[in-house]
């Protein structure tokens, strides 16, 4: 089967990517340009855009199956438009040139963010509200890129949505955000952490359901797809274990990082840096349970113990010399 992956340099592209190779799939990957993610994988690259409809037409040709992956993550709102631009607009013509060249199925890479997350009581599931307007905009566009491509669901497109939790693991070329709090807790660098938590699932284990909800998925359905509830307390103790450092003592209350918040954000918004929070990330640290259920079910998910997880994160970035025992501190 060929099938096409946008996003596919991504953390969760390369990870899928390399899945989809090992299970035989021919991959053309749409990308800007050529990167480290996709080296050494007999994949065909396309060169395109989300935004580009003739470029998102080509891509189609010959496709069976698309995994639409590509999107911006923010925790500093719209960023000029740009969520809006590949989150909510890029979805649709993702959708639409899939539907013209009638492609056997799309499988959206939503997020867990496109349900409110504050909603209770118990575990967040798929019957869960949307977010709610005050909510970080990021969400927000998370279920308006959804309700887009629901119309086309409408006009006759067969899509499954798969809306996964924080995703962790290695092949993590970026590094994401994660990433990022991995390596600079091996290296000492985090003077303190956060209160709260957050549900966090191996990327492997994300890629392996996303291709079984290709197969076997239902046509307009969401799987949430998690790991376990995890304390920022927690994931940086077992990060600490694993790569055999200590783990900062301090944790800040929520409280009082929400105290410094609007200073945080003011100088994500000067800067257009991302700051160590603001008062979005803030957000998703005080969400609810998530509740992974239907995937278990349906799709056979099966999440693997975090403290793997972070062990293959750190063999990762150390057999990639992105971070070795002598450079560690």
């Amino acid at each position: 089967m060929t099938v096409l992956v946008t996003g596919a340099t991504g953390h969760v592209g390369a990870n899928l990517v390399r899945a989809l190779v090992e299970q035989g799939h021919r991959v053309r990957a749409l990308v800007h340009s050529t990167g480290a993610s996709l080296s050494g994988l007999d994949v065909e690259q396309a060169r395109g855009d989300v935004t580009d409809a003739a470029s998102l037409d080509a891509a189609m040709r010959g496709v069976e199956d698309v995994y639409h992956l590509a999107a911006v993550i923010s925790i500093l709102g719209d960023r000029g438009g740009e969520l809006v631009r590949i989150n909510v607009e890029g979805v649709r013509n993702v959708a639409r040139a899939a539907r013209r060249a009638g492609v056997r199925r799309l499988v959206h890479m939503s997020s867990c963010h496109a349900f409110d997350l504050d909603w209770g009581p118990g575990a967040i599931h798929e019957g869960a509200p949307r977010p709610k307007a005050g909510d970080p905009f990021y969400n927000r566009s998370k279920a308006m890129g959804e309700a887009a491509l629901r119309a086309e669901i409408g006009l006759g497109l067969d899509a499954v949505i798969v809306n996964p939790t924080g995703v962790i693991g290695p092949y993590d070329f970026g590094p994401s955000r994660m990433g990022r709090f991995f390596l600079s807790l091996a290296r000492g660098r985090l003077p303190s952490l956060i209160d709260g938590g957050f549900d966090f699932v191996d990327v492997r284990d994300l890629a392996a359901t996303t291709i079984a909800a290709a197969a076997r998925g239902r046509t307009g359905e969401n799987y949430l797809v998690g790991g376990r509830y995890v304390a920022v307390r927690e994931i940086a103790d077992v990060g600490a274990r694993c790569f055999g450092v200590t783990a900062p003592r301090v944790v800040a209350p929520m409280w009082l990082a929400r105290g410094g918040a609007p200073f945080m954000d003011a100088f994500g918004r000067v800067t257009g840096r991302e700051p160590l929070y603001t008062s979005e990330s803030l957000h998703a640290l005080r969400a609810g349970r998530i509740c992974s259920d239907r995937a278990k079910a349906e799709l056979g998910h099966a999440p693997r113990p975090l403290e793997t997880t972070v062990r293959d994160i750190y063999g990762w970035f150390e057999s990639t010399g992105a971070l070795s025992r002598r450079n560690a501190w």
